[in-house]
């Protein structure tokens, strides 16, 4: 399966700008043969988690939902997006969907591990463990951003089945071994392939490093992006998880109850 990652810089609060982006990318993947295009963490709205508080109006999510599933349908491709959500209890989460190139939602993720001052005041922390799927042959499952440097998240998905783990993700500069280092080591220790899809450019005050990542269950890094706007792409193996994992089979040799009796 072909995998697309777009890297780019979002208009905050300019949602036309940025799906019009987005379906751009989306074209541009399909006709390349992708199965899926990872986007940004919040990216049809923009990385300004204090603005988007202040100035989103929560009635206008789902027809920039619609809009995104119609984009996914246009063009014949899945698509990971990232948008605020608001629950019943109006708590404010910060949400990945994937949707097949039907537009038919398949799975969604609430950020647990918020990162910053400013995503703690604006919003919530989830606590629902990563679900699974299955896409195109894939046992797949997401993450945001923060979540995929904790151990905890990415082994959970993988305890779930997960192979494939497709992450959205908001990384400024100042932390360049999270691509350059952790992706890696995320991938190899729970044997998945992970896919991270970073901003690019200034958004309102970020600076955003770019270099989004796609690493196989090995720990080979498939394919790196620089600092701009790019659109990445990486052949992935529905039998790598597998391969990986009987080479070296981390998950089968757990001592869950050791650890346990060890206070973690």
């Amino acid at each position: 399966m072909l995998l697309a990652l777009m890297q780019a810089n979002a208009r905050v609060l300019d949602v036309d700008a940025n799906c019009a982006a987005l379906d751009a990318a989306a074209r541009a993947a399909a006709a390349a043969g992708a199965a899926v295009l990872v986007t940004p963490e919040l990216f049809p709205v923009g990385y300004a988690p204090l603005r988007l508080r202040a100035e989103l109006d929560p009635s206008q999510l789902p027809a920039i939902r619609e809009t995104l599933r119609g984009i996914a349908r246009r063009h014949g491709i899945g698509l990971v997006y990232s948008v605020p959500a608001v629950t019943d209890g109006g708590s404010w989460h910060i949400t990945s969907t994937l949707v097949d190139g039907s537009g038919a939602e398949l799975l969604t993720y609430a950020k647990v591990h918020l990162f910053g001052d400013d995503e703690r005041a604006a919003f919530s922390p989830a606590e629902a463990r990563p679900a699974v799927v299955d896409f195109n042959g894939f046992r797949t499952s997401m993450v945001i951003c923060y979540d995929v440097e904790f151990p905890e998240t990415v082994r959970a998905a993988a305890l779930g089945g997960a192979e494939l783990l497709l992450v959205p993700t908001a990384l400024a500069h100042g932390f360049e071994t999270v691509p350059k280092v952790l992706l890696r080591a995320r991938a190899l220790e729970s044997q998945v392939t992970i896919a991270y899809a970073n901003h690019s450019g200034t958004e309102d005050g970020c600076e955003f490093l770019g270099r989004s990542v796609i690493a196989g269950p090995d720990g080979t890094l498939l394919a790196t992006a620089g600092p701009g706007t790019e659109l990445l792409y990486a052949e992935v193996d529905p039998d790598a998880a597998r391969k990986a994992r009987d080479v070296v089979p981390y998950l089968r040799e757990r001592r869950p109850e050791l650890y346990r009796s060890w206070g973690i």
